[in-house]
């Protein structure tokens, strides 16, 4: 229960901007209660988390991390997500089971915009969360306008939980509103209690006043005090910011240095007090009986993993437990994770992180359960925008870089693996050039399988703009038994979006009924490739007469008949090129929307409205339609243009019609001049 120190262990998500210090957060909280014995550095490579090559070479965390810890007697795991949007969908399934969040910013008003998207998900999945502004040491500006321009992000108020102690230009301590006690930092130890500097006890006062009329908004008894101008004791406010938390009504505001351990245990004493039980977390999620939610798989040193949250319940080794599609699953060995070490433990506790082993049929996403299994959890990632084409540079990889993608793709929810038949390609598709980079990196590393990557074939086709009308026949003499096929068939151009149409107005057997499939084979063989290079599409065609032998007449002759007389038609029909157009739909901040909207422009998009956007103040939303040949980029651009927060879906919406040199530069790179 919110307030008290609570039964089983409590999970904590780590979110916010990317470079805001979560790693470095997560491990001055480990040294703080004591798992560690000195404090790591995600600068130096001396941590436990982003200990992957691909996190240590970028400086920022590339997959979550997992830690366990004690504070106190009681027990906490830590799900610490990376920032960056290409990255994050590895942090979203977790999210949604946790008991609280810690949204970790910046001290700069200028970057609290980058922690809107944390704060919204968090206030959509009705998560209790709190505010740990990192770096108050290289503050340089009021606390005050931080909280300020945090405030239109969050659906419930901001409540500040302390004050600073300015030095000069530098934050050298704080003082606790609730506590009314001043804390002096001290480099390497804790911090030491002081006197509330005299100059600062006016402003104590004010903004005490301030969080306790916040408080008293939803306690009447509170209310009535503050009317009375009576003191309310200590445990009275502890107990209200302990249920503000738990219940989502308020978003508390606390800050520190995680370099420097500063106001770390100030922060794990309020997590303690007032972040609700497991037992919370699953009646959100529909855990009345033993189960465990399974958030991600892992590959590593000891085989396959599925790390998940136990709730409802103990669960042991070997336990029988099912799906929600009514399969059974046996569960292998258990362990608790602390970044990539694992040590294996013989049940999970209500509320316990764990590694499962030997659960190689779940998948992420799904529950076990001993009993009713909970419904699954809605979650939402960021759309896989980027695409490259990719073989194995040495083709005897081909079955190794399929298993390989098979793994990856089980680790990775934002990336997706598509086969392009059409241009024979296998396409990686995932949020960023910053994502696939990684992807590929780990490719080599983890598999061993290098591979040549390229931009993605665009999906242009052709059409025809007049009817024709053609003869084709196909005759070869060879001994024995020849090939004879001989048809007449119309085609004509069909509305845009009308896709392919075969019809026969035969009489007198001029074909014979068996053989005219084999003629719509043949023209559809030959729409595959086009006089221009590319698929034909939006084309009727009729079978209207022809002529059969009554010995070398055969499938195969008629089908070669068809393909004949449909690529001469193709070609005096007037074929003309057409491209992919996209639906986009891009969600930035406001300040950012001039400036993608001219990036827009420059690459050929057409503008279709822009409003306001649904529940976020001080955010747009930006509809355009745009060629799919200059999607290529756009993330970087407009991540570029808007301190990396906008982002967009683009979906196909239709094929329109590409003339001049654009047109002549696309069909000479796909049907090159012959020499």
């Amino acid at each position: 229960m919110a307030g008290q120190p609570s039964k089983g262990t409590r999970v904590i998500a780590l979110v916010g901007p990317a470079g805001a210090g979560k790693t470095s957060l997560a491990e001055a909280m480990l040294f703080a209660a004591g798992t560690t014995d000195r404090l790591g550095s995600t600068a130096n490579g001396s941590s436990i988390g982003d200990s992957s090559p691909e996190s240590r070479q970028r400086g920022g965390s590339t997959e979550l991390n997992v830690y366990n810890f004690q504070y106190l007697g009681d027990e906490f795991a830590i799900l610490d997500s990376p920032g960056s949007i290409g990255f994050a969908a590895d942090g979203s399934r977790a999210l949604a089971i946790a008991d609280v969040a810690i949204v970790v910013v910046d001290p700069d008003p200028a970057r609290a915009p980058l922690a809107a998207p944390a704060l919204r998900a968090l206030d959509e999945l009705g998560i209790p969360h709190l505010i740990f502004v990192n770096r108050i040491d290289q503050a340089h500006g009021r606390i005050r306008d931080l909280l300020s321009a945090l405030q239109p992000m969050s659906v419930s108020p901001l409540i500040a939980r302390q004050i600073p102690i300015w030095d000069g230009e530098t934050v050298a301590g704080f003082v606790d509103l609730a506590l009314e006690r001043a804390f002096k930092y001290r480099p390497g130890q804790q911090s030491e209690r002081i006197e509330i500097p005299a100059d600062l006890q006016e402003r104590e006062i004010q903004a005490r006043t301030q969080m306790l009329e916040q408080l008293a908004d939803h306690d009447d008894e509170l209310l009535e005090q503050l009317l009375m101008d009576e003191a309310p004791t200590q445990e009275k406010v502890l107990q209200d910011l302990a249920r503000e938390t738990g219940e989502s009504l308020g978003v508390s505001v606390l800050f520190g240095s995680a370099s420097s351990s500063w106001g770390v245990r100030r922060l794990l004493k309020a997590l303690r007090h007032e972040v609700p039980g497991p037992q919370v977390a699953a009646e959100r999620l529909g855990a009345s009986s033993p189960a465990m939610y399974i958030f991600k798989i892992l590959h590593g040193s000891i085989g396959r993993l599925a790390l998940a949250r136990v709730l409802g319940g103990k669960i042991a080794e070997g336990s029988d437990l099912k799906t929600d599609d009514g399969s059974h699953s046996r569960v292998g060995s258990l362990f608790k994770v602390q970044g990539e070490k694992t040590q294996k433990v013989s049940e999970g506790s209500p509320g316990d992180v764990v590694a499962v082993a030997k659960v190689d049929a779940v998948k992420a996403g799904q529950w076990l359960g001993s009993g009713a299994v909970p419904a699954a959890i809605d979650v939402e990632y960021s759309p896989r925008n980027c695409a490259i084409a990719i073989e194995p540079a040495d083709r005897k990889d081909d079955v190794k870089l399929s298993g390989a993608l098979q793994r990856l793709t089980e680790e990775d929810a934002g990336l997706i693996v598509e086969h392009d038949d059409a241009n024979h390609e296998i396409r990686l598709r995932g949020v960023n050039d910053e994502h696939l980079n990684t992807v590929l990196a780990r490719l080599k590393r983890r598999y061993g399988v290098e591979v040549k990557s390229h931009a993605p074939a665009v999906g242009y086709r052709e059409s025809i703009r007049k009817p024709m009308r053609q003869h084709g026949r196909h005759k070869k003499q060879s001994g024995g038994h020849g090939q004879f096929g001989d048809v007449i068939i119309e085609i004509r151009p069909l509305s845009r979006g009308e896709g392919f149409v075969f019809e026969e107005k035969i009489h007198g057997g001029a074909v014979p009924k068996q053989w005219i499939p084999a003629v719509e084979d043949g023209v559809r063989e030959a729409m595959v490739k086009g006089p221009l290079g590319f698929q034909v599409v939006d084309v009727a065609v009729t079978l209207v007469d022809g002529s059969y032998h009554s010995v070398d007449s055969s499938e195969l002759a008629f089908r070669l008949a068809g393909r004949l007389a449909m690529q001469e038609a193709l070609s005096g029909a007037h074929p003309h090129l057409l491209e992919p157009m996209h639906k986009l739909t891009v969600v930035c901040p406001s300040s950012a929307a001039s400036r993608i909207t001219s990036a827009i422009a420059g690459r050929r998009g057409q503008m279709l409205g822009m409003a306001p956007r649904d529940g976020w103040t001080g955010w747009d939303r930006i509809d355009a339609l745009i060629p799919e040949a200059e999607l290529g980029g756009l993330e970087a651009e407009l991540r570029s243009q808007s301190q990396g927060l906008a982002t967009y879906e683009a979906t196909f919406d239709h094929l329109a019609e590409l003339n001049g040199p654009l047109a002549d530069r696309v069909i000479q790179q796909k049907v090159p001049e012959p020499a």
